[in-house]
């Protein structure tokens, strides 16, 4: 449907822009269709000029043509699937090793011989260790009657024998049986977005509702602004849009920014609202670009020991862009069965909303809902994967993909079927047309090269899973044999060490400015001189190069333009996340089974402890501007987790010569920043999030906490 209105409706007049924008290449100043062909003066204002706004006819300019640089994103997607050959080729390896999942090795109790690359000495020493094992709070018990099945979920971790005497908060047997529905948040505390907000008393004027979605003292009133044609003036529906545009959709590209603009807004801007799906899709822009805004610049909702929260703008109860979106969810469902592309960017801007408001259960249902409606789309439509709207429709299907996989494999959540059409639908190029500003933002961000990493570490992960799983997962591996022993136990070993190296393969072919190292992973580069600050006032840095993370939490955050931080520490701190969960079965083993352990088994549990330092995403700036983080339960969770893992390597003996003698000097210094940021993204969300909550609840059995916290 977006296609078919593409270039049907012209933008509202009285909206000019800067006629003396800085030529860039391939977007240099240029005529519009009507000016070149009447070889006259143009204006140049967007969206339409001051010549086509007097002749009263549309004003159409050229797109903005790829220059050899945009080539980049189709190289790194061509790199990127001989990885996932490799994936592939290993698993057809695994296979044939013969282990099946629901195979019992519980009658096999001897001993794995040592691969040839042990020291033995060193092997010697490990296993003198596990002696000493034993602590106040770990009994051999829980280690003698341990089983384990592999599970990428964090909280799964919270369930292993040796920790239950560990951690007394946690229900076990709950969170075995229903451990999705805890993260979720099933009977939160928190007030869920409501449709009683829409009663309440409207403001008069654009400027109280940017005063309302940026905070301030009077609370109650924020999303009180009753938004209609009449007091909702162009100038205000532009501002919400670009911020929406100009950070959610640099994140998730799924709208085309120059089509709502030039078409759906300006007839928004003149009919007001319907029961179209262009109405709810307006409205729910709008209600994220409010977010965007007091993400960033709004209140903060608390503040800790003069630290101001990360979380800014409303309440928990009374989010920023409240109206908007309970304005949306009426048409949303009288569209429920439209087989649209509309419908598909629809449920997966209310999944974003819920998840900005801590609202896990709507944003799991909406990314749901977001799938199937991407499967009917593709099943009843399939020319739409020739039309205009092409790869605007396989944008949208690999962000259903990749927010569904995420709730599969940290929830354990059942899927759609939507990755059966994978191959139908292909990999996005971005060869549609793209805005000039959209053009700016890539070439400082490289969102599109972000958006196409993403993708295909998101297969990389469902590969990963489902090799660890055949290797390690079965219904009963009991005693000494994490790597059972019909299974040469190098094997295993060179299984998950092969996956290590495809995951940093990844990593190497990523664009140079995307790539980092591990001692520098808070260090990041943007693009200088992309634009003119006279027309595109961000409020950016003075000059953009090479910046970087902070540990210091209590600096004021700089708000980088186009969500740069936020794109840069999601992409990095998943792949410490992949990496983490891959050499865990290590620490398992270690915890379990330390008269097995050998030096290879110290090296992976080393690998592990180092993967979970200091994530971007809980670092300055990015953890300031928490609205815009997507899944804020999964880093809470996978966050805890870390911090469990850091605490044990305290207590117990064989862990704390692992950290002592095999992570580097560095470790202690980042290993206590580590504690200090993941502490704090949990105690900044705990009183609106109820997962972050029950994730507090758990640290205070093994971390000193504040009792005021």
């Amino acid at each position: 449907m977006e296609a078919e209105h593409h270039g049907s409706a012209s933008a509202e007049p009285g909206t000019p822009t800067s006629n003396h924008r800085k030529e860039r290449g391939a977007i240099a100043a240029q005529a519009c269709e009507n000016c070149r062909a009447r070889k006259q003066k143009c204006s140049e204002a967007r969206p339409k000029c001051d010549g086509c706004v007097r002749a009263g006819i549309p004003c159409k300019y050229r797109e903005p043509q790829p220059t050899k640089k945009d080539k980049t994103l189709v190289e790194i997607l061509e790199r990127l699937k001989i990885l996932e050959g490799g994936i592939k080729a290993l698993d057809g390896k695994v296979d044939s090793i013969g282990v099946q999942p629901g195979f019992s090795f519980a009658n096999h109790d001897q001993q794995l011989s040592a691969p040839t690359t042990y020291d033995p000495s060193r092997s010697n020493s490990w296993a003198s260790s596990s002696a000493h094992l034993t602590t106040s709070s770990i009994g051999p018990a829980a280690v003698k009657d341990s089983q384990y099945k592999y599970a990428s979920a964090a909280f799964k971790m919270l369930s292993w024998p040796c920790l239950k005497p560990v951690l007394p908060a946690v229900d076990i047997p709950a969170l075995e049986k229903g451990g999705a529905s805890i993260i979720l948040g099933q009977g939160e505390n928190g007030s869920s977005p409501s449709l009683d907000a829409l009663n309440a008393a409207p403001a008069n004027s654009s400027q109280s509702l940017m005063n309302t979605h940026l905070g301030s003292t009077n609370e109650h009133h924020i999303g009180a602004f009753v938004p209609n044609h009449e007091t909702l003036d162009w100038e205000t529906m532009l501002r919400l849009s670009k911020a929406y545009f100009d950070s959610f959709n640099f994140l998730f590209p799924i709208i085309d920014r120059q089509h709502f603009v030039t078409a759906i807004l300006p007839t928004i801007a003149r009919h007001g609202y319907d029961n179209s799906s262009f109405s709810a899709l307006a409205l729910l822009v709008l209600a994220l670009g409010e977010v965007s805004l007091a993400g960033t610049q709004g209140t903060p909702i608390q503040t800790h020991k003069g630290r101001p929260s990360g979380l800014r703008g409303g309440s928990a109860g009374q989010p920023p862009g409240l109206y908007f979106f309970n304005r949306a969810r009426r048409n949303m469902g009288l569209g429920i069965a439209e087989s649209s592309l509309e419908n598909v960017q629809i449920f997966s801007l209310a999944a974003l909303y819920y998840g900005t408001c801590c609202q896990h259960t709507g944003f799991w249902r909406m990314t749901i809902y977001a799938s199937v409606a991407c499967q009917a789309l593709l099943i009843s439509k399939p020319d739409t994967l020739r039309g205009a709207a092409a790869d605007l429709v396989r944008r949208a299907f690999w962000h259903c993909s990749i927010m569904e996989t995420l709730l599969y494999l940290e929830l354990d959540l059942p899927t759609t079927g939507l990755e059966k059409f994978e191959d139908i639908v292909g990999l996005p190029d971005f060869s549609g047309s793209y805005s000039e500003e959209d053009y700016v933002g890539n070439q400082s961000t490289h969102y599109q090269e972000h958006f196409a990493s993403q993708i295909v570490l998101r297969r990389l992960s469902v590969e990963f899973n489902k090799t660890l799983n055949n290797v390690l997962a079965s219904e009963n591996l009991n005693g000494a044999h994490l790597f059972p022993p019909e299974t040469p136990r190098g094997q295993v070993v060179s299984t998950i060490k092969q996956l290590a190296m495809q995951l940093e393969q990844w990593r190497g072919m990523l664009p140079l400015h995307l790539r980092w190292q591990d001692d520098e992973r808070g260090v990041f580069h943007l693009g200088d001189d992309l634009y003119d600050p006279t027309g595109y006032p961000h409020g950016v840095p003075p000059q953009l190069g090479t910046f970087s993370f902070t540990t210091n939490l209590d600096i004021p955050p700089v708000n980088y333009p186009y969500a740069a931080d936020i794109q840069i520490s999601i992409l990095r701190s998943r792949y410490y996340y992949v990496k983490h969960i891959l050499y865990r079965p290590f620490l398992y083993k270690a915890l379990h089974h330390p008269e097995d352990f050998g030096q290879e088994d110290a090296e992976g549990v080393a690998e592990c402890l180092q993967a979970g330092l200091k994530w971007p995403i809980a670092m300055s700036p990015a953890s300031r501007r928490k609205r815009l983080i997507p899944c804020l339960f999964f880093w809470s969770q996978n966050l805890l987790s870390v911090l469990v893992t850091l605490r044990l390597t305290e207590r117990v003996p064989l862990l704390a010569r692992i950290r002592t003698n095999m992570t580097g000097p560095r470790f202690n210094e980042d290993a206590r920043e580590t504690v200090a940021l993941y502490i704090d993204w949990i105690r900044d969300l705990k009183d609106v999030d109820s997962t972050a909550m029950w994730c507090w609840t758990v640290l205070q059995d093994i971390y000193p906490l504040d009792d005021d916290a």
